[in-house]
């Protein structure tokens, strides 16, 4: 099986290497690799974010494993050459619509949460974002108003059949967890949303058996600081999704633990940590990189049916952090190449 090895920038290959020497020791011959730019790197070589090469990679790879994008040196640069550009891209030209945030607390990490340890343990939800719509792929510009003075404007947009199949994932995943779903959404005030809390709640006649609930974004937020315990599976828009996930990261300890998987209909499946390229650390050897090997991990189970050797891998970050290994966001001093020594060790 081919696996896409799209490192990227900052800290981006070096959480990637990690992975990579995990994989190797858990799968050995039968995942094979091909890597390529995205990103800065790749606007800086070729010209662009996303190059056909990378592109046609992506395309033929059975799964792809994804570094980080972000370069303050490219925020100059016109919107659809930044390297955030290629991520998108990705998403949209392989259909990669359901992103899966699993938020857990691992026991070891209580006081590394932003929330009390009792409140932080009972931790254990996810979060499936919808990623190919929204007002990240919504019309967008600048323009002057009749009085002369600039606008930027976004346009943030859902069809029913993009809203239904994000709620089907929602539905399935909760089915396969513990049958509670939460539909997060700002129905009072925008239409978008409002179509979608329809959606969702036709949907939810093929599935009894799950209990639905729609709570509005501000004060899910308020809820996953206040009782993360209170949710199973949460689903929501794209915009929504981006902040919720990366505000459930810290109550789970860091964002450098959080894995994601974006998946096709398929199930053909992009999978990154949810971190960026944090530039300011980059080559110094201070990333974690277990939100990347868990990753990995979602990517064995979901894309190539590989579930007992994903299981290895977790228990692996799980003893790792057990033994007491901990990298600069999690207080402790283990380097990004130590932190991988010990999962190997814990194989």
């Amino acid at each position: 099986m081919l696996i896409a090895l799209l490192p990227g920038d900052g800290i981006g290959p070096e959480v990637i290497r990690e992975a990579r020497r995990v994989l190797d020791a858990v799968c050995g011959d039968a995942l094979s690799y091909e890597e390529a730019l995205v990103g800065a790197a790749a606007y800086r070589a070729e010209g662009h974010p996303l190059p056909s090469a990378t592109l046609d990679l992506a395309k033929r790879a059975d799964a792809i494993l994804f570094g980080a994008v972000g370069d303050p040196g490219c925020d100059g640069l016109a919107r659809h050459l930044r390297p955030e550009q290629a991520i998108l891209g990705l998403r949209k030209e392989l259909s990669l619509f359901a992103n899966l945030r699993p938020a857990k607390l691992f026991p070891e990490l209580a006081d590394a949460s932003a929330l009390r340890p009792e409140v932080a343990r009972a931790i254990d939800l996810v979060i499936v974002r919808e990623t190919n719509g929204d007002v990240y792929f919504g019309e967008k510009g600048m323009r002057t108003t009749p009085n002369g003075r600039r606008q930027g404007y976004d346009v943030m947009s859902y069809d029913e059949d993009e809203v239904v199949r994000i709620a089907r994932v929602g539905f399935e995943t909760a089915r396969a967890r513990g049958g509670k779903l939460c539909s997060v959404d700002k129905a009072n005030v925008l239409e978008t949303s409002q179509l979608w809390r329809d959606v969702v709640i036709e949907v939810s006649a093929d599935y009894s058996d799950i209990a639905l609930s729609h709570m509005y974004v501000d004060n899910a937020a308020m809820q996953l600081v206040r009782n993360p315990g209170q949710f199973d599976v949460i689903v929501t828009g794209n915009l929504f999704g981006d902040i919720l996930s990366d505000q459930a990261s810290m109550c789970a300890g860091s964002i450098g633990m959080l894995p994601s998987a974006t998946l096709d209909a398929a199930n053909k499946g992009l999978y990154e940590p949810i971190h960026g390229s944090a530039p300011d650390i980059a080559g110094q050897g201070k990333a974690n990189p277990l939100a990347t090997i868990l990753s990995s991990a979602m990517m064995l189970r979901y894309s190539l049916g590989m579930a007992a050797e994903a299981d290895r891998i977790e228990a692996a970050v799980a003893a790792a952090l057990a033994a007491g290994h901990r990298t600069a966001d999690l207080g402790g001093g283990t380097s990004t190449g130590a932190m991988g020594d010990a999962v190997l060790a814990a194989l």
